[in-house]
Formats: structure tokens, sequence, C-alpha cells
């Protein structure tokens, strides 16, 4: 398993459930989170992805404590186990 796969899964699984997610490029604005998830009823998340087991980045932990006190969810996903606890979390 790594980055790419767990990517797939996530893309496969959010759309099953008949929401989106989207790739987030941030041209001058580094850290930013890999994909925007979305779900009926407003429900938004950030999600970065990673390889399991590794951690965030100094400006990624940066960006996701910012984005989280705009009040926004962000998850590190490393894992199809952690795509589908996100999922739980999201469409409940």
């Amino acid at each position: 398993m790594n980055e790419v796969s767990i990517e797939k899964r996530l893309k496969m699984k959010v759309s099953e459930h008949g929401g989106l997610a989207f790739k987030l490029i941030s041209p001058g604005f580094a850290g930013v989170p890999d994909r925007l998830v979305l779900f009926n009823g407003a429900k938004v998340a950030f999600v970065e992805l990673k390889a399991p087991a590794k951690k965030l980045r100094a400006l990624q932990r940066k960006r996701k404590k910012q984005l989280e006190a705009l009040g926004f969810k962000v998850y590190k996903i490393d894992s199809f186990e952690a795509v589908d606890r996100m999922l739980e979390e999201m469409i409940r």
C-alpha cells in the first residue's frame, strides 16, 4: 500500500457515497492539503494523503491548524482504514 493506492481508494469510496474529492493545487501557497472532500448537506473536509506511517511536514501541520481554526475538518489519511473512518465520520 502506498500514497497513490490510498488516494485511489479515497476517490472511489467518496464517489460511491455520492461525494466529490477534488484535487487541490495552490500555486504560490505551499502546504495545502491534497484533496477537498464534499458531501451533501454542506459537509466539507480537507485531506492530506500520506504513505503509511508518514508524518505531516511542518508547513503541512501549520496549514492544518490554520484550516481547523476556520472551522474545517482536516484529515491525515495514511491507510484504507483511515479512509473508512473519515467516511463514517462525514456521512453519519
